[in-house]
């Protein structure tokens, strides 16, 4: 697909006009394709204009990636004239952002999150020459993988403590199909191979890639700038807000979405801007322990001390803590030369 994209690109030209609107003409000079924001929603509305209601949503998906396209065209032949760091005179992107952008601005930031700590950079991450789209793509890093250690901790928690479904992870689904002949797994036998880092080596290998390419579309929607602009919210390295996670409702995919991935029950709705910056605040707090939390005990099943973890009984794990498949899954790709190098490049399990 890539270099098809390529190929596309080598086809189109991009003349520059004021007011970051671009134009773009085809080989033979028919299509121009503005991509001001005017222009985009334009586009996006007239995409499900007269569509059939049992097809506005895919009109509407087909859209979001067409939109998509355009840019990876302007960025096959250089940056456009409104790309980062948006310093132009149209009230887009950093220019308008109240969000931290330079090193006052971080110092400011944590002495909010940590009066105590105030601004710590053992590594020079912020100086006085850190761009803001750097600032942004640390800052979004942080909230994100702090999330993702918070669900993780309770989620180990909870593992490691026998909590499980009741039901079976796989198994024959009536009907033919591919289904039937899968054998029955329930999450107890799941559960019985040990903690949490072994009830993951024990998953069926297509129950592994199925999580993990769960994951990758929710990081690729989560990075698309057109379903950001959907919300009316911009690119975190643009100077829009980190942490911030487009909707997955509202019809923008062809298949029914009930829920939100961020604040599904809308718990957030009614907060006022100065509770939602206080609960910013504790989230990044809590996120900030919660890794530290999920790598103790990862740590301590490994035999490390771990100080306040060692009285615990967290179960031992032999395994590779780093390595998503083991030999078990070595009817995917390249999957048995990842594990003939476990344990030989200068550490040992």
């Amino acid at each position: 697909m890539r270099s098809s994209l390529v190929n596309n690109a080598a086809m189109l030209r991009t003349v520059s006009k004021p007011a970051a609107v671009r134009m773009e003409f085809d080989a033979d000079g028919n299509e121009i394709v503005d991509v001001s924001s005017l222009a985009v929603k334009g586009r996006m509305d007239s995409a499900i204009a007269n569509v059939s209601p049992n097809l506005k949503s895919a009109a509407m998906f087909n859209a979001v990636w067409k939109e998509g396209l355009y840019r990876v065209f302007d960025d096959e032949l250089g940056p456009a004239n409104n790309g980062p760091p948006f310093t132009e005179a149209t009230g887009l992107g950093w220019e308008s952002s109240t969000e931290p952008k330079n090193k006052e601005d971080m110092i400011a930031l944590a002495k909010k999150l940590n009066p105590v700590v105030g601004f710590w950079d053992p590594l020079g991450i912020v100086t006085e020459e850190t761009s803001p789209e750097t600032i942004g793509w640390f800052r979004h890093a942080e909230i994100k993988h702090g999330r993702v250690a918070m669900a993780g901790f309770v989620g180990y928690c909870l593992q490691a403590n026998g909590f499980i479904f009741p039901w079976n992870l796989q198994g024959p689904i009536g009907g033919t199909g591919l289904t039937d002949k899968l054998p029955a797994i329930s999450f107890q036998e799941i559960a019985a191979a040990g903690g949490p880092a072994d009830q993951w080596d024990a998953l069926p290998t297509a129950a592994k890639v199925q999580l993990i390419l769960g994951v990758g579309f929710l990081e690729m929607w989560g990075e698309t700038s057109i379903a950001l602009e959907q919300d009316g919210q911009k690119h975190y390295v643009r100077g829009g807000k980190p942490g911030y996670y487009p909707k997955l409702t509202g019809g923008r995919f062809p298949h029914p979405v009930p829920l939100n991935l961020w604040d599904p029950f809308g718990f957030t709705k009614k907060m006022s801007e100065e509770r939602k910056e206080k609960a910013l605040l504790a989230e990044v707090n809590n996120g900030r322990l919660a890794m530290i939390g999920i790598f103790g005990v990862i740590s301590a099943s490994k035999g490390l001390i771990v100080p306040g973890l060692d009285s615990l009984a967290i179960t031992p794990y032999t395994g590779e803590i780093m390595a998503p498949f083991t030999a078990a899954d070595a009817g995917l790709p390249y999957v048995d030369k990842m594990v003939g190098v476990i344990g030989n490049l200068g550490y040992s399990l």
